[in-house]
């Protein structure tokens, strides 16, 4: 291994001019100057044992003493900002990282409008401010609780790669939260900053905030539909706290976002991989009918319908993280300044304040789904769910297109936004596709089972894979050698044999968005993982080659 495939270089590109400054020779790294306030870094450096001590029980079981090839953060600005090498997870480089200073920015929305963005917390929105940190922190170490096991089951190299990329950038964003709790908020801040790992994903006790974030992931096609939904659902909140009024905020969540496209960069081509492999599969046995689930699934591949499933059921939990159509607290979030709308600063047709304006929604009267205009104030999160709907279907679209190439009569579709909701407006209303009809009691005694006899064929039951699904997965099993003699062959520098034996183990990654085409060079091709720690390693479907094409953050 070459010196510039090492972190140990990283030193000399951070003092780059097209790298805004950050010192990796703290123990915390960061661009905050973060040494001129020793308070501030007293309280993070007590706080970074209690973190590792949770990463080593909480984070990728079984790999917290391999050398993984990650991306770390070098850079905050457009020109670069990445650096990879060879390094364990636990000695990962946390840091706190904001992105550049935007001088002269005002306050984009609200009653504030127009004025000065704020340095330090407003007295009177403290409460709220912190609220809205707390609920975005607690989604970050989640993540990585929820697919602490998954690395066992890897289909590729180039897929175990990007599950510990997401994980320790997961963990960053953690460390970007925690740094505005305990800069900002003195004593409740850092009070926050410690429950933030003691809560944990699923636990009865102490859950996460969320619900969607307490539901496990135990597999890789669970994997691939929460990177694509329910990240995106984190793009479009981090989108919304970037145009905040309160600054650090809005600097940190700018530079999240540069990471988190990545991720779901990842979920829609591991999705689109299975899909293809499915498709391939029918094809060449001349299996016509999509919904002949065990003709298909004697193929060794993943059917078409169950892939509609879990798209149903990760879509239904990841709608309910936007909160109930219409909300008083997204009101005055949005009034106060603190969080705007995706897009915010590109919207046209309203003046950004909101005071006469009027939204639509959907409600569910009398039994049936009626449209109904509120105040746009109180409908801001419906807003929101309607931009994160639009933005599923571009990756939804790209899926179908695979479907189409090969002839095969089926039509991936995102359910009624009401289907299968616990949170908001269709709370409580169950039905195939949409929402169950408000009948008399009586009436609706008789078909209670049929309606949940419907959704539960709709969508996997919540919290778990149906034992259907298991079946499906195992049969998808490939034995560890193959991985294992693709690392020994890559060691070697044999790559053509490895890639014979897995197409994807010696595949470019994706660029680091914003990384240039440097990012693609040699340098940054995929490196073997050490895989002793483990017998056993198996795979959902395919090894079909995945579209490294950039994607960008708003497709």
């Amino acid at each position: 291994m070459s010196d510039e495939d090492t972190l140990s270089d990283a030193a000399g590109s951070m003092s780059a001019d097209r790298f805004v400054a950050i010192s990796y020779d703290d123990a915390i790294p960061n661009n905050v100057d973060l040494s001129s306030d020793k308070q501030l870094q007293r309280a993070l450096e007590t706080w970074r044992p209690k973190y590792l001590d949770w990463w080593n029980d909480m984070g990728p079981e079984g790999y917290q003493q391999s050398e993984v090839y990650l991306r770390t953060a070098v850079g905050v600005d457009a020109g670069g900002w990445a650096k990879f090498g060879y390094v364990k997870m636990p000695n990962y480089r946390w840091g706190v990282l904001l992105a550049p200073n935007v001088e002269g920015r005002t306050i984009p929305c609200g009653r504030h409008k127009g004025q000065p963005v704020w340095r330090e917390v407003p007295g009177e929105h403290r409460s709220l401010l912190r609220r809205l940190i707390v609920v975005q922190g607690d989604t970050e170490p989640a993540s990585v609780e929820q697919q602490r096991f998954l690395g066992a089951t890897a289909p590729s190299l180039y897929d175990m790669r990007n599950l510990f990329q997401i994980n320790v950038e997961e963990g960053r964003h953690l460390w970007a939260m925690v740094y505005l709790l305990v800069k900002y908020f003195g004593k409740d801040g850092r009070e926050e900053a410690q429950a933030l790992l003691e809560r944990q994903s699923g636990q009865q006790d102490n859950p996460r905030i969320l619900g969607a974030f307490n539901e496990r992931t135990p597999d890789w096609l669970s994997f691939f539909m929460f990177t694509f939904f329910t990240d995106r659902d984190g793009k479009m909140q981090l989108a919304a706290l970037a145009e905040s009024g309160f600054d650090p905020l809005s600097r940190t969540c700018r530079f999240m976002l540069t990471e988190e496209a990545h991720h779901m960069f990842v979920g829609e081509t591991g999705v689109q991989r299975t899909i293809e492999a499915t498709c391939a599969a029918m094809v060449k046995a001349g299996v016509k009918d999509p919904k002949d689930v065990e003709a298909v699934r004697k193929l060794g591949v993943v059917d078409l319908p169950l892939l509609q499933r879990k798209a149903n059921f990760h879509i239904s939990v990841t709608r309910d993280l936007f909160g109930s159509e219409i909300s008083s607290n997204a009101a005055e979030a949005f009034s106060s300044g603190l969080k705007g709308r995706f897009n915010e600063a590109n919207l046209k047709g309203d003046d950004h304040v909101l005071q006469d304006a009027h939204y639509p929604i959907t409600r569910v009267v009398d039994g049936k789904l009626v449209a109904d205009e509120v105040p746009a104030l109180r409908a801001i999160n419906s807003r929101l769910l309607d931009d994160y709907i639009v933005d599923c279907q571009g990756g939804v679209d790209r899926w179908n297109k695979v479907i189409e190439k090969s002839a095969i009569d089926f039509k991936f579709v995102q359910p009624h936004k009401g289907f299968n909701r616990k949170i908001g407006e269709f709370a409580g209303h169950r039905d195939r596709g949409a929402v169950a009809s408000a009948e008399p009691r009586l009436a609706a005694r008789r078909r209670r089972h049929e309606i949940h006899r419907l959704a539960d064929e709709a969508v996997p039951r919540t919290g778990q894979i149906r034992e259907l699904d298991r079946a499906a997965a195992r049969r998808h099993q490939q034995p560890a050698r193959r991985l294992r003699v693709c690392e020994d062959l890559l060691r070697e520098g044999d790559r053509r044999r490895a890639m014979r034996l897995d197409p994807l183990s010696a595949e470019p990654l994706p660029p680091p968005c914003g990384g240039g085409k440097k990012a693609c060079e040699a340098k940054d091709r995929l490196r073997a993982f050490d895989l002793r720690a483990h017998a056993a390693r198996g795979s959902i479907n395919s090894r079909s080659e995945p579209s490294c094409r950039r994607r960008s953050i708003r497709s």
